[in-house]
């Protein structure tokens, strides 16, 4: 049986106000939840039996799959006090069906889109007799990430911290956030405490000669951790950079069938608009994420953004790479900065917001 493992178990801190309330593999992406299109992925690969590595809202997961009705067997590895990476790969371990001499396991970080093929890696896997493959990426800045050098047979020679100096990018391949392992080895990491499988587990195996190995490709990556990455992911599996079973074909919008958008409106670049949505006359949408019953006035303009479930976005406003929380509302003529996050239920008035200037009088007595 194959089987795998997703670990989900994080707070996604650096996606709030959105994960306030639901966990990051949960939020919407591309018409789906992140995770639907992680399952989808690993049962095209002939996974059988998933494991998620489970903390935050965990609860919320069993509740997106109780109707899950695909030939597919998930467990959940509930974390109740922080493991770490390796920690909480060992805690889900010990839900596997298979024993220490069965195949590998795919091992999968919750928030990483990409187009790896997972038959390709466990293949590799099995030819190399490796006891750990890690799927490797080549980015064009590697200094905010962890080097992993190979040498020439693809054997990793070291996992290096991140570089400070141009001298110190030795590789610019990077751990790209999924691995496998022999069934035998997720038994070797304790489990009784904290343990980070980056910083500890990888390199003390390959220390001991352990055979890891990487697996280096083009193919497309992305760390959804951050707002501007999350749209952007979203919108790259719209229009097709990166596939997935849950889209049928390349698009310039995903609108849902019982959303209203108006014929003057434009929704562009791999936008997403959710169920019951209005979208007003003249409104423009661009590689953004608009939720679930939100309503956005004539006239706004949304760039890159995200604007969550039951908000709504007055006539003639302007978003860009804004994040808009949940039954938020944004009245007439704001003009949001870049960067910006309003918190879930916020109510910012007509004018209440703006980079330029305006010609509005003043309403207070002087």
């Amino acid at each position: 049986m194959q089987e795998a493992i997703i670990l989900v178990g994080g707070k996604g801190t650096r996606l709030r106000p959105l994960t306030n309330h639901t966990p990051k593999p949960l939020l919407n992406v591309a018409g789906s939840s992140f995770i639907r299109h992680q399952i989808a992925k690993l049962m095209d690969a002939g996974v059988e039996h998933v494991v998620f590595a489970t903390s935050y809202l965990a609860s919320l997961f069993e509740e997106e799959f109780k109707d899950f009705s695909r030939d597919l067997q998930i467990s959940y590895a509930v974390e109740e006090v922080p493991l770490g990476t390796g920690g909480a790969i060992r805690n889900a371990a010990r839900l596997l069906r298979g024993g220490p001499a069965d195949g590998p396991v795919l091992i999968l970080n919750g928030d990483i889109l990409s187009g790896v093929d997972l038959r390709a890696i466990v293949a590799r896997h099995e030819d190399k007799d490796a006891d750990v493959t890690l799927y490797l990426t080549r980015v064009a800045d590697p200094r905010a990430f962890g080097l992993v050098p190979t040498g020439e047979d693809g054997r990793v020679l070291s996992f290096l911290e991140k570089p400070k100096t141009a001298e110190e990018c030795v590789t610019d391949q990077i751990n790209a956030g999924c691995y496998v392992f022999g069934r035998s080895v997720l038994d070797t990491i304790p489990a009784d405490r904290e343990v980070s499988v980056e910083q500890e587990t990888f390199p003390q195996l390959v220390a001991q000669g352990r055979r890891v190995f990487g697996h280096t490709t083009e193919d497309y990556w992305r760390d959804l951790g951050t707002p501007l990455a999350f749209v952007h992911g979203s919108a790259d599996l719209v229009v097709g950079n990166v596939t997935s079973p849950l889209v049928e074909r390349p698009t310039e919008a995903l609108i849902h069938p019982t959303a209203v958008v108006d014929a003057t409106a434009r929704v562009t670049g791999g936008s997403t608009i959710g169920p019951h949505a209005v979208i007003g006359p003249r409104v423009v949408v661009d590689r953004s994420i608009v939720g679930a019953r939100v309503t956005v006035a004539e006239g706004a303009r949304i760039h890159e953004s995200v604007v969550d479930h039951d908000s709504s976005i007055g006539a003639d406003c302007l978003l860009r790479e804004v994040v808009v929380g949940c039954h938020a509302h944004i009245g007439a003529d704001n003009e949001l900065p870049a960067q910006l996050r309003l918190a879930c239920g916020i109510r910012i008035p007509s004018l209440g917001m703006r980079v330029s200037g305006t010609a509005t009088a003043c309403l207070t007595v002087h």
